[in-house]
């Protein structure tokens, strides 16, 4: 299993338009059959921050994520114009 952590930071006055495109990014990316878990969660005083937790099956799954089109939609074009990018970190669980 591999996962990623990424945050997300809406540019001010678009955190509602962030929200919708990370809700539809999540609906898809749910879909995917490498996906084993994709989580949004919003920072609880900071509204405009978001943190992305994803668990693919392996490597493959996550490059075929990246490759997707709803990801390429959604995460490159879309999510691009209304955030920016702050961080994005993979991990392997232990044990």
């Amino acid at each position: 299993m591999v996962v990623l952590a990424v945050t997300w930071m809406a540019k001010v006055g678009h955190e509602a338009e962030v929200a919708g495109v990370l809700s539809k990014l999540t609906e898809e990316s749910r879909k995917e059959p490498g996906c084993l878990l994709y989580q949004v969660h919003r920072h609880k005083t900071e509204p405009r921050r978001f943190f992305i937790y994803e668990q693919y099956k392996d490597d493959a799954a996550l490059e075929a994520h990246r490759a997707a089109p709803h990801f390429l939609q959604y995460a490159r074009k879309e999510l691009t114009k209304v955030a920016d990018r702050v961080e994005g970190q993979l991990y392997d669980p232990l044990g």
